[in-house]
């Protein structure tokens, strides 16, 4: 298979296609890769850090509200999509697939109107724009919330889950946890607040890190690259051995099979990779998304009971650090909530997600 993969923005769009990847790879080792991204996104070094071959295309996204800046989108867009036909030409894929964001939009679309089957792939409960676009032009719609069928073609949906989950739920524990000069046998608290970090989230935290740090439990805090040297200069003089903060979690699927709780957003990528291990969660959702759509996706959680939530404009210090014992402190309900999570994961989805690729083929 000649699989040629495009989306970006965040890790909630890259690391289902870069899952999807690895899969393929697995079950059929002769397969040829190609990532098309933008040059400065999330995206180039993910997939270069996997060894995925990487192209690059100049594109933005719409702003919502009136702007002259979309007529330059317009612009781009329209030259992406020539510059995406050029390397869909040279690479000659058998499927394109997009996961999500801007860039996908000119790549799936060229390689509509090239005759190339092509598949999309919605990690939200509510799609973004790009994907409302794709799935008129596009063979297939894959969809990780039943919620969000409702937006797309109805004979075009099918539910597959998102392929980061199969890839977390296939880790087993270990003691990943000393990398990070913690204890692995000791029960651990992740807090992380996205690839990029989260401001609300950072604030409060930094109010707690020493009431952490005398806790039976330990923590460690994945800030996002925004906020860790912040975080850092406030903890000077506190001389924490209980909690270990850094700017991001490489090894998160190997973490979040070694720990008992996360603390975080709620964005879908997030949530797959939470069910697939089974893990108990405190969501944040991010009121800074689509259609406050990190909020839906927590309620599908929430309404199984397998996470507890917090509104970000609600969010302090000692609220968060209550919420927080109460969690821990209690083990039947930890052990509750991970069932109740265990059951909504998908752990065949990059299998799914496969089979459906090989029935447009």
């Amino acid at each position: 298979m000649k699989l040629l993969v495009s989306g970006g923005g965040t890790g909630g769009h890259v690391y289902p296609a870069t899952s999807l990847i690895q899969y393929v790879k697995a079950v059929e080792p002769d397969s040829q890769f190609l990532y098309i991204g933008t040059e400065n996104g999330l995206e180039k070094k993910i997939a270069e850090d996997a060894k995925i071959p990487f192209e690059s295309i100049d594109i933005q996204g719409f702003r919502r509200s009136l702007s002259l800046e979309n007529i330059t989108t317009v612009k781009k867009f329209l030259v992406s999509l020539k510059e995406s036909k050029k390397i869909l030409k040279k690479f000659q894929p058998d499927l394109v697939v997009g996961t999500g964001g801007y860039v996908c939009a000119p790549v799936v679309y060229a390689a509509h109107q090239l005759g190339i089957p092509t598949l999309i792939h919605e990690q939200n409960s509510v799609p973004g724009i790009a994907n409302k676009f794709l799935s008129k032009y596009t063979d297939k719609v894959a969809i990780c919330f039943d919620e969000a069928a409702s937006f797309f073609p109805e004979k075009k949906v099918v539910l597959t889950g998102n392929p980061r989950a199969q890839e977390v739920a296939e880790v087993s524990p270990s003691r990943i946890l000393e990398t990070y000069a913690l204890d692995p046998e000791k029960k651990t608290v992740l807090i992380f607040g996205g690839s990029r970090g989260a401001y609300s989230m950072a604030k409060a935290v930094t109010e707690i890190l020493e009431e952490l740090n005398q806790r039976d439990y330990q923590t460690l805090i994945g800030t996002g690259n925004l906020y860790y040297k912040e975080m850092v200069t406030q903890s000077k003089g506190m001389h924490l051995t209980n909690v270990k903060i850094v700017p991001y979690i490489e090894s998160m699927a190997q973490v979040l099979a070694s720990i008992q709780l996360v603390v975080g957003r709620a964005g879908a990528t997030s949530i797959a990779e939470i069910t697939g291990v089974g893990l108990p969660s405190l969501l944040i959702p991010s009121p800074n998304v689509t259609n406050d759509h990190q909020t839906k996706n927590a309620q599908s959680l929430v309404k199984k009971g397998a996470a507890e939530t917090l509104k970000d404009n609600e969010l302090s210090g000692k609220l968060l650090l209550k919420k927080i014992d109460a969690l821990m402190l209690d083990e039947e309900k930890l052990s509750t909530m991970s069932k109740a999570s265990k059951s909504m994961g998908m752990p065949d989805a990059a299998e799914r997600l496969y089979l459906l690729l090989k029935e447009i083929q």
